[in-house]
Formats: C-alpha cells, sequence, structure tokens
C-alpha cells in the first residue's frame, strides 16, 4: 500500500513538474544584412492559432501550451521575403531560437505606398476616379498588391466601390471626410516614409479597432517607439502628376529617459504633370514624440502639415480630343509668358493628435486618442458676370456648334472654329484683363474674376480603443468615439485680373446673393455669391468578440452611431429669401451594424472564409443638402442607407503557391446622388420655367445598386529568385431600382425652387467608375546580388460612361403639354439611351530596381515604366445634362459632330517614376 501511495505521489510529482516547465517559442529576429534588431515582426506557428509580433529589442514570445511534435514557423514582415522554419516542439520542453534573419524583398521596396499612389493617380474632381487601390499596397495579398499597382492607373474601384467604403484610421481616430466620406489623401502627402506602420483588414474581416466598411479597414500607426532606428533621404523624378521628390526621415528609437522621436520634411514639385498646365507645388512637415511614462503607460504626440497646390485637368468630349490630343486641359492660357491655370486645388490642413497607450496588464490595453483638424481647402474657378464664357472649348467656339446650324452646315465658320481652337484653343487671360481695365475706365464692375470656392474646417474628435485577451482563444475588442466638425463654406475672390470690384449679384438670374447687403461691391478678399455654416455631430461605439481555435475561427462584431447636421445660411439669397439666412432644420441619424465570420480550417493548406453583414449608416453631409450654397432644403424623404453584404474566401497555400479566390455580394439601398449642371429642354405640365435652360441641382435619391462579383490572385515561387504572379477581378455593377428624380433652381417658378420629374428608370444600367472587369499577368525575378526586374500585361474590360439620369425620366418623351412627342420611336429612343461602353484595351508595365550596401548605408534604386506600349484608352466619362429630351437628343446624335456628346477622361500614356534612396 506504502508504495502504491509513493507511485501515485511520484506520478503527481512528474505532472506538475511538466506543468510548471515552459512550453513557450521564444526568440529574435535580425535584418540579414545589417544585422539590426527588427521590430514589428510577425512569427507564426502555421496550423495554430499562435502569432506574436516582435518588440522594440526584436524578440518574441509564442505561448504554447498545447502544440506539440513537427511544425513550420513563419516569419514575416513587409518589405522582407517571408521565411518558413521547420521546427520541432518537445513537451515539456521550452524552445528558444537565437537570430532568425530576414532579407530585405527588393521587389517589395517599391517606394509606391499608400499616399504615392493614390495622391498621383486620384483626380480629385470626379467620383468616377475616385478608388482605394493605393490603400491596399500594405497588404500582402496578391490581388490586392495587384489592384494597388497595377489596376489603379486605370481608376480601378476595388468592387465598384470609392474610398468612402473603407475606412482610413491613423492611431485609431478616423480620417474618412464628413463631408463625403471619403479618404482625403492631400492631409497626409508626401510623408510615405512614417506612414509605413499599417495594420490593415480587408472587407468585412474582423478589426480590432473599428467597425470598418464593406472594403475594410486601415490603421497607420506614428507611435514613436515602433519606428525603425534610423534615417532616409529620398528623391524621386517622375512625370506624372510631379517631376520631383525630396524626402527626409529620421526615427530615433527608444533612447535616454525613455524618449523617441520620428521626423520627415519633404517636398513635391513641378511646372507640369502629364496632362498640359497641371502644376505641382507641395510640402510635408511630419513629427511624431513619444515619452514612456512607465512600464505599462506612453504617451504619443504626432503632427503633420502637407499644405500643397495642384493645377486640375479637365474632361473633355471627344471632339475636343481629336482637334488636340489626350494631354489637352481647358482650363489654362498664358500669362507674361508662363501657363496659367485657373483651376487650382489648395489645401492647408494640419492634423495633431494625442495618444495614450496603457498596458493595464499583460492580456489588456486601453488606447486613448485625441485629434484637432484645422485649416482650408480651396477649389479656383473663373466667374464671368459682365462677359461670355471664357472657356476656349465652351461649345459655341466649336467647329460643332457650326456643323449643327439649324439652317444648314457652317462649314467656313466651323473651319475657322478649328483652326482657332487648334492653335490658339486656351483661356485668353489678356483679354479679360482689357475687358475689366475697360470696366474699370467707365467705373464698372469687373466683367471676369477669379475666385476660390472655399471650406474651412475645424474638427475635434477623441475615442477610446480598448483590447482584452480573456483567455489563449478569446479576445475582446471595443471603441467609443466621437467627433465634432464647424465648417465654414463660402466663395472668396482671388483676383480681380485688373477689374475695379465685383457686383455680388446673380448675373444669370439678376437675383441678389445676399439681401442683407444688396447690390454690394466686393474687392479681394471679400465674399461673394454664398457663405454658410455646417455643424456635424458623430458619437460611435464598437464591440468585437473573436474566437481562435485550432480547425474553427469565429467573430461577431456590432456597432451603433448617432450623427446630427445642421446648416446656419450667413447669406440671405434672394431666390430663397425665407429659407437661406439662420439655421436649418436638426437633422438626426442613427445607424447600427452587425457583421460576423467564421474560418475553417480544413488543413494547413487549405482554408475557408466566410463573412457577412448588414449595417445601416448615416449619408454624408453632401447628400443630405439639395443644395447648401442657396438654401436649407434638405433632400426628400431622406434616411439612413442599408447595405447587405456577404464574401466567401478559398485560400491555399503550400511552400510554392499562393492563391485566393473571393466571391462577394453587396446590396446598398436608399443612397443619395446630387449633381450640379446645366440642362436644356426641361418641360414639365403644368410647371412655369423662366427658361428652358437653367443651371440645376439634380438630387437622386433612393438609390440602389447591387454588387456581386469574383476575385482571384495566385502568386508560384518556382524557385527562390523568379514567380510568377496573376490577378483578376470580374464583377457586375448595376443599378438595382428606378430611384426618385428632382430638381431644384433659382430658375423654377416654385414655392421651393424644385420641380419633381418622377422615376428615372436606371435599373440595369452600370455603376459607372472604371473597369468591372480587370486581369493581370506578370513575373518577377529578385537576384541574390539585390537587384530585381518585373513586368505585367493588363487587360481592362466593361467600363462604362456615366449615364445622364435626367433622360431617363418622363422629361425625356413628353411634350409641353405633358403627351408625348408626336415623333417619338421607342426604337430609336432605345438607340439613344443606351450606355455607352469603352473599348476594352491592354496596359503593359516593367518595374525593377537594385540595392547597394556601402559601409553602413544602404542604396536603393527604384523605377517604374507604366504603359510601356503608350496604348490610348479611356478610363472614364459622363454623359452631359443639357439634351435633356427626345428630340435635342436625337437632333445631337445626327450632327456630323455631337455638340454635347458625353465627356471622357483619357488615361495617360507611357509615364516613368524613378526612385533613388539611402538608408542609414
Amino acid at each position: 500500500m506504502k508504495k502504491y501511495i509513493l507511485a501515485v505521489l511520484y506520478i503527481i510529482c512528474i505532472f506538475q513538474l511538466a506543468r510548471s516547465q515552459s512550453q513557450d517559442i521564444t526568440g529574435s529576429v535580425k535584418d540579414a544584412r545589417s544585422l539590426q534588431l527588427l521590430s514589428n515582426v510577425t512569427v507564426q506557428l502555421e496550423g495554430t492559432n499562435l502569432s506574436a509580433q516582435t518588440n522594440v529589442e526584436g524578440e518574441f514570445i509564442l505561448n504554447n501550451k498545447t502544440s506539440f511534435g513537427e511544425y513550420i514557423l513563419k516569419v514575416s514582415k513587409i518589405g522582407y521575403v517571408s521565411k518558413r522554419f521547420p521546427i520541432v516542439i518537445n513537451k515539456g520542453m521550452p524552445l528558444h531560437i537565437e537570430d532568425l534573419f530576414l532579407e530585405l524583398d527588393p521587389a517589395s521596396n517599391q517606394e509606391v505606398y499608400t499616399i504615392i499612389l493614390t495622391d498621383d493617380e486620384l483626380n480629385d474632381d470626379t467620383s468616377a476616379s475616385d478608388n482605394i487601390s493605393g490603400l491596399l499596397q500594405a497588404s500582402k495579398d496578391v490581388f490586392q498588391r495587384t489592384a494597388a499597382l497595377e489596376f489603379s492607373s486605370s481608376f480601378f474601384k476595388i468592387r465598384g466601390l470609392d474610398s468612402s467604403e473603407g475606412k482610413l484610421l491613423i492611431n485609431g481616430i478616423e480620417m474618412n471626410s464628413m463631408f463625403n466620406g471619403r479618404m482625403q489623401w492631400s492631409n497626409w502627402g508626401g510623408i510615405n516614409d512614417v506612414l509605413r506602420n499599417q495594420e490593415f483588414s480587408y472587407g468585412l474581416d474582423a478589426s480590432t479597432l473599428n467597425f470598418g466598411g464593406v472594403l475594410g479597414t486601415t490603421n497607420i500607426s506614428t507611435r514613436a517607439s515602433k519606428y525603425r532606428e534610423g534615417g532616409r533621404l529620398t528623391y524621386t523624378s517622375s512625370n506624372r502628376s510631379y517631376s520631383n521628390r525630396l524626402m527626409a526621415s529620421y526615427a530615433s528609437g527608444l533612447v535616454k529617459n525613455n524618449w523617441a522621436y520620428a521626423l520627415s520634411i519633404g517636398r513635391r514639385w513641378g511646372a507640369e504633370g502629364y496632362q498640359d498646365a497641371t502644376f505641382y507645388d507641395a510640402n510635408s512637415f511630419f513629427v511624431a514624440v513619444e515619452k514612456k511614462l512607465s512600464k505599462q503607460q506612453s504617451l504619443n504626440f504626432t503632427g503633420f502639415y502637407t499644405p500643397n497646390r495642384r493645377g486640375k485637368s479637365s474632361p473633355n468630349t471627344q471632339e475636343v480630343f481629336d482637334l488636340r490630343n489626350i494631354k489637352y486641359n481647358e482650363y489654362w492660357g498664358y500669362q507674361d509668358g508662363e501657363k496659367r491655370n485657373s483651376r487650382v486645388k489648395d489645401v492647408s490642413q494640419p492634423i495633431l493628435m494625442l495618444s495614450h497607450y496603457w498596458d493595464i496588464n499583460s492580456a489588456t490595453e486601453l488606447q486613448t486618442n485625441i485629434s484637432y483638424t484645422f485649416g482650408k481647402q480651396g477649389h479656383s474657378r473663373l466667374d464671368y458676370p459682365g462677359g461670355g464664357n471664357p472657356s476656349p472649348a465652351y461649345y459655341q467656339k466649336l467647329p460643332s456648334y457650326y456643323l449643327a446650324d439649324t439652317s444648314g452646315p457652317d462649314y467656313s465658320n466651323a473651319y475657322l472654329a478649328e483652326q482657332e481652337f487648334i492653335h490658339h484653343g486656351q483661356i485668353n487671360w489678356n483679354r479679360m484683363y482689357d475687358a475689366n481695365s475697360t470696366n474699370a475706365n467707365q467705373g464698372l464692375e469687373a466683367a471676369f474674376v477669379l475666385y476660390e470656392d472655399r471650406t474651412d474646417d475645424n474638427q475635434f474628435s477623441i475615442n477610446s480603443i480598448f483590447n482584452t485577451e480573456v483567455n489563449d482563444h478569446i479576445l475582446l475588442s471595443g471603441t467609443l468615439n466621437y467627433s465634432q466638425l464647424h465648417s465654414e463654406n463660402f466663395a472668396e475672390i482671388q483676383d480681380l485680373l485688373g477689374g475695379l470690384n465685383y457686383l455680388n449679384v446673380d448675373a444669370f438670374d439678376g437675383w441678389q446673393y445676399d439681401l442683407q447687403n444688396p447690390n454690394a461691391l466686393v474687392d479681394e478678399g471679400g465674399k461673394i455669391k454664398y457663405n454658410y455654416n455646417m455643424y456635424a455631430h458623430v458619437i460611435s461605439s464598437f464591440a468585437q468578440a473573436q474566437f481562435k481555435y485550432k480547425t474553427l475561427d469565429y467573430f461577431l462584431a456590432i456597432n451603433a452611431s448617432q450623427t446630427n447636421y445642421q446648416r446656419e445660411g450667413l447669406f440671405q439669397n434672394e431666390a430663397f429669401k425665407d429659407n437661406s439666412l439662420g439655421k436649418s432644420e436638426a437633422l438626426s441619424f442613427f445607424g447600427y451594424g452587425i457583421k460576423g465570420g467564421v474560418t475553417y480550417k480544413i488543413s494547413a493548406k487549405h482554408v475557408l472564409d466566410f463573412h457577412a453583414a448588414y449595417l445601416t449608416e448615416a449619408p454624408n453631409i453632401q447628400n443630405s443638402f439639395s443644395n447648401p450654397r442657396e438654401n436649407n432644403n434638405v433632400v426628400k424623404g431622406i434616411s439612413e442607407q442599408h447595405i447587405m453584404a456577404a464574401d466567401i474566401n478559398y485560400i491555399y497555400r503550400s511552400r510554392v503557391i499562393t492563391s485566393k479566390l473571393t466571391g462577394f455580394y453587396i446590396d446598398k439601398r436608399g443612397s443619395n446622388e446630387i449633381g450640379f449642371y446645366y440642362a436644356d429642354g426641361l418641360t414639365s405640365a403644368g410647371i412655369e420655367f423662366n427658361e428652358t435652360s437653367a443651371f440645376v441641382q439634380e438630387v437622386l435619391h433612393n438609390v440602389n445598386t447591387l454588387h456581386f462579383g469574383l476575385e482571384f490572385g495566385i502568386e508560384a515561387k518556382l524557385t527562390s529568385s523568379f514567380k510568377l504572379k496573376a490577378a483578376a477581378s470580374s464583377g457586375q455593377y448595376t443599378y438595382n431600382n428606378n430611384p426618385n428624380l428632382y430638381l431644384t433652381s433659382s430658375s423654377f417658378v416654385t414655392e421651393d425652387g424644385a420641380i419633381d420629374f418622377g422615376t428615372s428608370n436606371l435599373k440595369n444600367y452600370k455603376v459607372a467608375g472604371g473597369p468591372q472587369s480587370a486581369f493581370s499577368f506578370g513575373f518577377e525575378y529578385s537576384d541574390p546580388d539585390y537587384w530585381w526586374f518585373g513586368a505585367t500585361i493588363n487587360y481592362m474590360a466593361n467600363t462604362y460612361v456615366d449615364v445622364s439620369p435626367l433622360t431617363r425620366t418622363s422629361n425625356f418623351y413628353l411634350d409641353d403639354d405633358g403627351l408625348p412627342f408626336n415623333d417619338y420611336d421607342e426604337d430609336v429612343a432605345k438607340q439613344l439611351l443606351k450606355q455607352e461602353r469603352f473599348d476594352d484595351y491592354f496596359v503593359a508595365n516593367l518595374i525593377g530596381g537594385k540595392s547597394w550596401k556601402i559601409d553602413k548605408y544602404y542604396l536603393g534604386l527604384f523605377v517604374s515604366i507604366n504603359n510601356v506600349l503608350n496604348n490610348s484608352y479611356k478610363t472614364g466619362g459622363f454623359e452631359q445634362g443639357r439634351n435633356a429630351n427626345y428630340r435635342e437628343l436625337k437632333a445631337d446624335n445626327e450632327n456630323p459632330i455631337r455638340v454635347f456628346g458625353p465627356k471622357y477622361w483619357y488615361g495617360r500614356g507611357a509615364t516613368y517614376f524613378a526612385n533613388v534612396n539611402i538608408r542609414f
């Protein structure tokens, strides 16, 4: 009996000893060339949920309790070649691996990071070119990298959605604009070197920081102690948006007294980009300073300021492109021998942040952030209250206008107009100065002025982010956010162009812009046309639970938000004298969302992933007020938009092949779209018009769209140096209902200046905005001597023009008496209303680079050439709304050259981007 008891006690002691012995996996990771310890390296035990990141000393700990035997340890970091190390884990024995080495991946050191690419490729004037492709460079997914680097120059939109459907955070604070929901790239352009610490979740995947949108969440961390110690100098030459760029950055790492700092300064400039007269003038400044208060707490200050000015380029009709070329830009003309652009975007908005990091214990952390943004954004343009339209591409100055003469083609004047446009088709600044000088001599107001549409924002945000690991399998996350915005909106005279002053009266309709100051004469720096404040308050919360097990992971997330908007008019517009001055009704929206996902790990090679979400969102400010420049009117029947979304993913990974196939479905309902343009041929029975032509605000409300399709990416590493890669996206993005449409204008003699045109028959028309199908195939070769080369061929298909909703209403076929046109032909109408599909096209791109180690310095070279074959292709466009009825549109299409044909954007021809940097 005694022996039996001793044996039991012995077994218990052995069991307890085994339990007390650590089975953790520990180690460190270094740069293979510099032997410098690497932080923020992801270390993962494949086939399990065990993963960790290295700290500032390059060390990691995997708390292992249940995994024994042979495994693969995967070590990865953006900018380095991922490595997989076979290891053996023995029960009851800790495993320490000293100095795992990672080598720089020269192919990933392309310097085409988020802000570079997006700032370079996006045209700020059109939603058709708004995408988030540049955002996705942070991900290692081959499809997302391809979308970022290959598809974006064609203005490809991920899943047919713009950037408002994704969330961009800096230190956990959302940076999407309250005005239009999009990401404000200009506010942090040129500080690329200090924006590389990114955490990315794609689509409906889980994020510990934010509920996110249907395109995912990206968080950029600017915590000073997390930057790799050292500096970088960079020079870039390009012929895309700017000609030159200089950047310098330095990070101290954690130094004495637990301080850390990171600095960056840069400049981008050029007299002209790819399009004519698109100058670029931008500076950038960044500072981050962190003080480690204790072992558990740190305080980090971040400030960045990136003032930038850039000349815009115009969309043009095919007639204009044919007469000139795809570089033509109607916004400029020579003044004193130099090109002067009338359309300039000017952004100057500093952003300040203070973040507190608190590691409450080894499993729980709390981050609290405060952010303040202020400054201005301006868009200049010409006004001509006492003169003709100064645009050189104005339709009455082009050959098509004379060829469409109702008495027969006027070939003589058409030829003269053609020659004038070819040889002198730019803005005539001298003529405007002469006209203003003549008026000034007679005591008259300026006939032409240059003014700026200004938005001066002050935005304050605060949030707290909480994460806790309940145990090895459960992670809980939650946030609480509050933001408030005070936005001043007005037009300001920049240049009287030699004139005496400006008469603040609508020259078209004769309305006073401000009845409080009738017939006001305004000088440079004075406010004209409109003046109002916009207020917004948003409070939101988010909670999420993630569960991770050996073969099954799943999560559930919920969020709720309360959004309030209000307009305050400071001018009393005569056209809306009872509804323009003072505060509007307060708009209030409640949004909520729920999403979840399941990941089934069939094996180490095969993974299935499924996500689904339902959410309601407040409309943004832009789509809440029908015309805030003139009145307090709110979009009729405004409410939250509803989104149902799902995706399913199959992932295959082996030593040679990494691939992912995704199917997605997104159903958006109840959104609004507002456009501004001149319309001709307006008819509505029983409605009195001042003119059949008018400058209108088109309000399309209760819009439903449907987005579904497939995404695929595959990468095959055939040797240690050579890999093939391919990616594809094929989707169908259509209007899914016939939304309601009404127009507002000061030209309408109605109580609220609005005319309801009923439904717009848009169902099954394609949603415009880049190709709906895109395919890429390429290769990369990385030599052991640290040079590399790659090439891709990309095929773009199914790109459509943005149709005019007004021409799809009853206004198209009804005459003034409310009856259909007596010459209306349905077959002809179908052809007139058929949506234009652009030609498919190929684009070939080349990339390459080399890196050298010189003593303690690293020299890197990167070069890319886009559209090597110099192909010409349309990337987008829109129908003009001027031909609003059957007779006018039919007559225009029968002309030798259309007078009011669609306006297009063309892709760039062959362009280059060359970058050299030295790291120390």
